[in-house]
């Protein structure tokens, strides 16, 4: 496949290079992403700023 997403090919090279300790840093990496993306946008932000 030449068209991988950007996941599909990480989870690749953490399978093959048996690089798990790369795995939570990239869950923690994407959970901040999204919550920095609720927070700008939905009225959830209040509790999210409040957690911080």
């Amino acid at each position: 496949m030449k068209n991988k997403s950007l996941l599909l090919e990480l989870w690749d090279f953490l399978k093959i290079r048996k690089a798990w300790w790369l795995a939570p840093i990239v869950i923690m990496l994407i959970l901040v992403g999204f919550l920095i993306i609720f927070g700008q946008s939905s009225a959830l932000s209040p509790f999210i700023y409040a957690l911080f």
